[in-house]
């Protein structure tokens, strides 16, 4: 690793532990050159994932874009940097175990206004507006209904089950 004041490769590692839920490496290093310290982070590197739009188009995921969306649908709201960090790193970590190559771009968009109804509901529903492309005031306000009539997400327990999924029907016993 290069030092960032004398440009020195020879370092050493004083100090390593992991951070955001254990997917990241943070290492403090000393420069042997000149004694400068400084942090680096490590991470796992995903095989290129690609979202694929609504009209066919494909697009190299991009986590950045993934947190800026997030960011522009929490803006003004109390959620903290460091909750909407998390949030993307949950998303991110869902959509490359659960896909190989390609996510669709719905199921992006459905696992973000999962993760967003548990952080704010107005969030969700600023996302959802854009997502689903609401075109009358009555959407919105179907979709606030909707969002009202659903039970409150406990922001303490992980879901169990996605969204939308319907239990199967069991036989009675004679």
């Amino acid at each position: 690793m290069r030092c960032p004041k004398c440009g020195g490769q020879d370092d050493k590692v004083i100090d390593s532990r992991a951070s955001k839920e254990g997917s990241v490496i943070r290492r403090r290093r000393e420069c042997l050159k000149c004694q400068h310290r400084f942090t680096t982070y490590e991470e796992i590197e995903h095989e290129e994932l690609f979202v694929v739009k609504r009209d066919g188009r494909r697009e190299l995921f991009s986590k950045e874009k993934l947190t800026a969306s997030l960011k522009r649908a929490c803006q003004k709201r109390p959620v903290s940097e460091q909750a909407i960090a998390d949030a993307a790193e949950r998303i991110t970590d869902e959509i490359t175990d659960g896909h190989e190559r390609e996510v669709p771009s719905k199921d992006l968009g459905e696992r973000v206004m999962r993760e967003l109804r548990g952080l704010d509901a107005v969030a969700y529903v600023r996302f959802a507006s854009i997502y689903r492309e609401f075109q009358e005031v009555g959407e919105f306000v179907e979709e606030v209904h909707r969002l009202a009539t659903l039970p409150p997400s406990d922001k303490r327990q992980m879901a169990l089950l996605p969204d939308g999924y319907d239990e199967p029907e069991t036989k009675e016993k004679p």
